[in-house]
């Protein structure tokens, strides 16, 4: 029997039997995500503050190369483990000691959600003829909506978008090119160091800030996928997508000066055309941005459940407390919307700063143990048992992580904060450098010989077992596991489980 639409699982390990797909959904669904509004906004943010399109655009470039490298190593734990992204974190952290990156996780989820509505908003409101206000309300209903739904239809938002974005962005890239001149836009060669890394470092944050969920979307393919592909495929979406969006935002930005800051929805839709054509592109604005705002809502409520589970226990969700979470998640973006509207672009780069700082001692954190400590190979049952062999709480990654806050705030340059150490590098941000570099290599060190609780095979527990749509849970004989080793990342091969036989 098909499986059902509206999706069941929420921080449970996803059943073999219910496994399915290939890599490259994970090729569409960022690619979808990524030819959209807000990225054409961080692009063109590199122009805005200082940099001439052709440096921009290549500090763009660079950024989401090292940023989404970064993203698709955490997108290549989805296969292997079947979980949501931060629930492998416990591993490092602690059941309960995952709280603590998670809770900068959810206020991720909602800072994107409100940004993205404003803009989706502007667009929705357009569209609709409501305005403004109405149409972020509009827009965060049908998000939740969609986020409710699940996995399922998430991938088939990313599939839809990737292709009318990817038609849409083509056009007006044309259209942009008629109105002004290329060789003139990029004729402006002057580099300057600061706002090079500026332009290096939003993009790279951009790739950085989707770490914390990549992986709760590649989480239902086969376990036998191969790791070195879900790799590539996730890096060549978010790679090309974003730089798609970006170098059209810094081109844009750079031709329009004035005229597109603060107007950013009015300028791109006024490249197309008028009537029945702005209309449409009206709704690839739209649609570009609930693909990525659900991404932020269903990551956020994953994130709740998991924080809540932590001290609690639950892992399965009845659809009523599933709605409660999501309900959260668009109240609390959408009032920080409608706040924040009047004073965005500002705000926002900001924001994708302060989350630099936040994501990248998590992501070193989280990787070096993935890859390096554990090899790949976790107790899936014990991540929800705080009296296991992670325990509630893991001090040695939990003071990592402070270290690595800490170590990048003389390097940070924010509209709100500047470090001691930016103005002698000529007002460079190397923040996100400092918080990879000073976590990995501590929690290497302080890591490597503190192996007694690692399993010496992946523990996936009891086998799951389907049957029919809905489903049913049952053991069939003992605790299955499955051979790990450093593969980072790697093809994962075939392996069985007891009982169950080879996997698809």
């Amino acid at each position: 029997m098909p499986t059902p639409l509206v999706e069941r699982r929420s921080i449970d390990v996803v059943p073999d039997g219910e496994r399915h797909g290939g890599a490259f959904s994970q090729f569409t669904l960022w690619l979808g995500a990524n030819l959209q509004i807000t990225a054409v906004i961080t692009g063109a943010l590199a122009v805005v503050f200082g940099a001439g399109a052709f440096w921009a655009i290549a500090g763009l470039a660079l950024g989401n190369v090292l940023g989404g490298a970064v993203m698709a190593l955490h997108s290549a734990q989805g296969p292997r483990l079947g979980l949501p992204q931060m629930i492998s974190s416990r591993a490092q952290f602690g059941v309960r000691g995952a709280i603590v990156p998670l809770a900068l996780v959810i206020v991720m989820y909602i800072g994107f959600f409100a940004s993205g509505s404003v803009l989706a908003g502007q667009a929705t409101g357009k569209l609709t003829g409501l305005g403004e206000t109405p149409g972020i309300v509009l827009f965060a209903l049908v998000t939740a909506f969609a986020a409710a739904v699940g996995y399922r239809l998430i991938h088939a938002l990313g599939r839809i978008a990737s292709l009318i974005c990817a038609l849409a962005f083509v056009y007006l890239g044309v259209r942009l090119l008629q109105r002004a001149d290329l060789a003139t836009l990029l004729g402006d060669r002057s580099f300057e160091l600061p706002v090079f890394i500026l332009a290096v470092a939003l993009a790279a944050s951009w790739q950085l800030a989707y770490g914390p969920y990549v992986a709760d979307y590649s989480r239902y393919l086969p376990r036998s996928t191969s790791a070195r592909a879900t790799f590539w495929w996730t890096l060549a979406g978010t790679g090309l997508g974003s730089q798609w969006s970006m170098t059209f935002g810094a081109l844009a930005a750079a031709a329009a000066g004035g005229a597109f800051v603060g107007h950013e929805v009015e300028y791109v839709v006024g490249l197309g055309g008028t009537g029945l054509l702005a209309a449409a592109l009206y709704f690839v604005v739209a649609l570009g941005k609930l693909t990525i705002n659900v991404l932020n809502t269903y990551g956020g409520f994953m994130s709740m459940v998991t924080s809540v589970s932590g001290f609690r226990g639950q892992a399965v969700l009845s659809p009523r407390a599933r709605a409660a979470y999501i309900g959260v998640i668009m109240v609390a973006g959408t009032a920080l919307a409608l706040l924040g509207k009047d004073s965005f672009l500002t705000s926002f780069k900001d924001f994708l700063l302060f989350l630099l700082t936040a994501f990248t001692p998590w992501s070193a954190i989280n990787l070096v143990d993935y890859y390096l400590i554990a090899k790949e190979r976790y107790d899936l049952p014990a991540l929800s048992d705080p009296g296991g062999r992670y325990g509630a709480w893991r001090w040695r990654a939990l003071s990592v992580y402070a270290v690595g806050l800490l170590a990048q705030f003389p390097f940070l340059a924010t509209h709100f904060y500047t470090g001691p150490l930016v103005g002698p590098l000529g007002g460079a941000d190397v923040s996100w450098i400092v918080g990879l570099a000073v976590p990995a290599l501590a929690y290497w060190l302080l890591a490597r010989r503190d192996t007694a609780h690692l399993p010496e095979r992946t523990v996936l527990g009891p086998a799951v077992v389907t049957d029919g749509p809905e489903g049913s849970e049952g053991t069939d004989g003992p605790d299955a596991t499955d051979g790990g080793g450093a593969r980072p990342p790697a093809d994962t091969g075939a392996s069985t489980t007891a009982g169950e036989g080879p996997r698809a």
